[in-house]
């Protein structure tokens, strides 16, 4: 029997089932990965909106951590939703001791707009966890909040981009899906800045849906997966990329609001 990586998830959990945490546990399984997970959070929600969200108490999130590597070879992580300070503040040491790479999505606010970072945690979340990320995936409000920036064109974006690896990123993917700039007609742009070169401007196509619910999420998941299974940085980033952009042309609507993407649309990738 073939051998699949370990994909380990810090996040929230999604009752709506199209991001957070089970997205990232669907990804992980359509693109042969083994899912595991370390829940943030619990959240109500559905495709239309947020009615609320718990955070677990610190000490349990890190118990789960502790008791996954225990018992399982990770071969890559992602984080998603982080809630708080505390949940930071306990995270932080150990992912620091880790042995393998880490993908940084730093979830603030969902798709419909509801914040899942609590107010005062945006310091934490600079400072304790964006210093860990192999890559960091912010979306351009996100890469906003994180650097105090305001970000208008291509040359904003490298700035940013710069900056938060000057906090110890090792890479930085700024994701252009809100960008009202630099996109060519029916095409749009991520950013990724791997080191002190250029910064790649990546094309592909723009997908008209409003089944967009857990994209960040279902990239990052993805990117850790394409990491875990030996891929350089890079390529895990256009086969992600590709990963999307095939689960969005055949998204579809199983509920109220916005829809998820279709992971099945992977199987096989």
């Amino acid at each position: 029997m073939a051998e699949y990586p370990n994909i380990l998830s810090i996040a929230g959990s999604d009752s709506g089932g199209g991001a957070g945490v089970q997205a990232d546990l669907k990804t992980a399984t359509v693109l042969r990965a083994f899912g595991l997970s370390v829940l943030t959070a619990l959240t109500a929600q559905n495709g239309a909106g947020v009615a609320g969200f718990a955070a677990a108490e610190p000490e349990f999130v890190l118990l789960q951590y502790r008791t996954v590597l225990a018992g399982f070879k990770i071969a890559a992580a992602k984080t998603g939703m982080l809630c708080n300070r505390g949940i930071m503040r306990g995270l932080a040491p150990v992912l620091r001791e880790r042995d393998f790479p880490l993908v940084v999505d730093p979830v603030c606010v969902s798709q419909s707009g509801h914040a899942l970072l609590e107010h005062d945690a945006m310091g934490a979340l600079r400072d304790l966890i964006v210093p860990l990320a192999d890559l960091l995936t912010p979306n351009l409000p996100e890469a906003e909040a994180l650097t105090g920036m305001s970000i208008s064109g291509p040359r904003e974006v490298e700035a940013a981009a710069r900056f938060l690896r000057g906090l110890g990123a090792g890479a930085v993917l700024i994701k252009g899906g809100h960008a009202l700039f630099g996109q060519e007609e029916g095409m749009m742009t991520d950013w990724l800045c791997l080191g002190d070169g250029p910064v790649l401007a990546l094309n592909h196509p723009r997908v008209h849906t409003s089944n967009n619910h857990g994209t960040g999420c279902t990239l990052s998941a993805a990117i850790a997966v394409f990491l875990g299974s030996g891929f350089s940085l890079e390529e895990a980033v256009r086969r992600a990329q590709a990963f999307l952009l095939r689960a969005l042309e055949t998204s579809f609507n199983p509920g109220l609001g916005a829809g998820p993407v279709n992971f099945l649309a992977g199987a096989g990738f």
